[in-house]
């Protein structure tokens, strides 16, 4: 960060977004074996790409879950596909 002046000089930011799953983790049931907890990181990860990349979390996580099974079967980089900058523009949130 002392040579590249678009780096922040603290991850408070990512600690912050984070917060309310580490609070939240002992209430969750689903997370008590090794899959459940790859399910949950999965999800958390999707839902906080969306918000920082100014997106409803709801729509672009309906919109990745429909489009997954059509993409995986037909294109062989399917996942790229559904990066936050292909999302439509309804999961966009209104400005």
């Amino acid at each position: 960060y002392l040579e590249d002046g678009r780096l922040e000089l603290s991850n408070n930011r990512a600690e912050r977004s984070i917060k309310p799953f580490v609070m939240g983790r002992k209430n969750w049931l689903f997370a008590n074996t090794p899959a459940g907890a790859q399910s949950s990181a999965v999800i958390y990860s999707l839902i906080e790409t969306a918000k920082e990349n100014e997106l409803d979390p709801y729509r672009y996580l309906l919109w990745v879950l429909q489009s997954a099974p059509v993409l995986s079967q037909a294109d062989e980089f399917w996942a790229e596909k559904l990066l936050p900058t292909n999302a439509p523009q309804e999961c966009h949130v209104p400005q």
